[in-house]
């Protein structure tokens, strides 16, 4: 699946100034792009760390052990440290203990920012549009200064 991210979805064009949002296993393909590949930053959206017992997840490649350990310290460098996790107490599928351990592995500055009421984040909401624009700030803050 990177393979297919990075080369046919974004044209083998990503970047210092790319910034991924990935939702659900879309949240754990963008941290495996990370892994290997600079980038502005992320938006994590209901992300989680194991495949959650789940058949179809663990095939998926994502999870340890058949994705291999996850580069933590990678995906921190990677992005500056540039990360925005959303996530919902009431996630019907993904328990807030999954995107906690995810935040507290990268570290640095990432930002886990916990909801009450979004379940899993059906429905495109500002609060995704505002975390975009929040990293694409300390993106363009790190690359041309404070404005």
């Amino acid at each position: 699946w990177v393979p297919f991210i990075t080369d046919e979805l974004m044209g083998g064009d990503i970047n210092t100034n790319t910034i991924i949002v990935g939702h659900s296993s879309g949240a754990e393909a963008a941290m495996r792009v990370c892994e290997d590949r600079k980038l502005a930053g992320l938006v994590l959206v209901s992300a989680c760390h194991t495949d959650l017992g789940e058949p179809n997840e663990r095939s998926s490649g994502w999870y340890p052990p058949s994705g291999g350990p996850w580069k933590w310290q990678a995906i921190r460098e990677n992005s500056n440290g540039n990360i925005i996790m959303l996530h919902s107490t009431d996630d019907p599928f993904i328990p807030i203990d999954e995107p906690r351990h995810v935040a507290s592995s990268i570290g640095c500055n990432t930002v886990l920012r916990e909801f009450h009421d979004k379940s899993h984040f059906f429905h495109p909401c500002n609060e995704i549009i505002q975390a975009v624009i929040d990293v694409l700030e300390v993106a363009l803050a790190d690359n041309f200064g404070a404005f």
